[in-house]
């Protein structure tokens, strides 16, 4: 019964309706919009730290997109990855982490930009800083600050302390405040995890017939940091 609780049960699809928005309501409205043909700018760029939210954005736009039945591809990009020979049949592109494109692909990025802009198709990417900051060439940067440009802000800790007490109502259960708390000091910090771990804790409870505390917290997060170490450490000769 224990190792349903253990087990780190794979995350919802992002979408734009999963996303926790916060202070980025406009931003998921505008991209909703734009799958639906409702706004006149076809190219959007979001920055934004590491953890903020821009990949599940890009996804949650692309699915939005595939929804609305327009030929959508999606690219992660890296160094040496350089551009899917058919992206540039889509009608709809996300590029994400454009700041990690190399040179041979920051050329293949600058072309279908322009192409996608000529075709009346869209385009959202995504990086790590402003265009002028990025460590790109000047024409591509530049392409990407002529549409909508938006900072991806990151949920604060009474945002995120929020969403864990509308997900625990939403399984049916009360989130103590110094168990929130705990979590949002003790466990990983993105929003994706803090959920997860709402989820398992509520689980955990039912399992065990105890209440949801502090001491049950910390039980679990431990027993699930040991699974994780076992996992990653093989060679340890463990069983079970």
């Amino acid at each position: 019964m224990r190792q349903l609780a253990l087990a780190i049960t794979a995350p919802a699809p992002p979408t734009l309706d999963n996303f926790i928005a916060g202070r980025n309501i406009e931003l998921v409205e505008r991209l909703r919009s734009l799958a639906g043909g409702g706004v006149p700018e076809r190219f959007i760029y979001l920055w934004g730290a590491a953890g903020c939210g821009r990949s599940h954005l890009l996804k949650g736009a692309l699915h939005a997109m595939c929804g609305a039945g327009l030929a959508a591809a999606h690219v992660s990009c890296a160094p040496g990855a350089g551009m899917p020979d058919d992206v540039e049949r889509s009608d709809y592109v996300v590029l994400d982490d454009v700041d990690r494109l190399d040179p041979e692909a920051q050329i293949a990025a600058f072309h279908l930009y322009n192409r996608l802009r000529e075709r009346q198709g869209m385009l959202v990417a995504s990086g790590g800083a402003p265009p002028a900051q990025l460590p790109l060439r000047e024409d591509l940067a530049t392409r990407l600050a002529w549409g909508l440009v938006y900072h991806v802000a990151a949920l604060t800790d009474e945002e995120k302390g929020r969403a864990l007490d509308q997900r625990a109502e939403a399984l049916g259960f009360r989130l103590p405040s110094e168990v929130r708390d705990f979590l949002l000091t003790r466990a990983r910090r993105d929003i994706a995890s803090l959920v997860a771990m709402v989820d398992a804790l509520d689980r955990y409870s039912l399992e065990t017939k105890r209440p949801v505390t502090v001491p049950l917290a910390r039980e679990l997060l431990a027993r699930r940091e040991d699974a994780g170490s076992a996992v990653r450490d093989p060679a340890s000769g463990s069983t079970g």
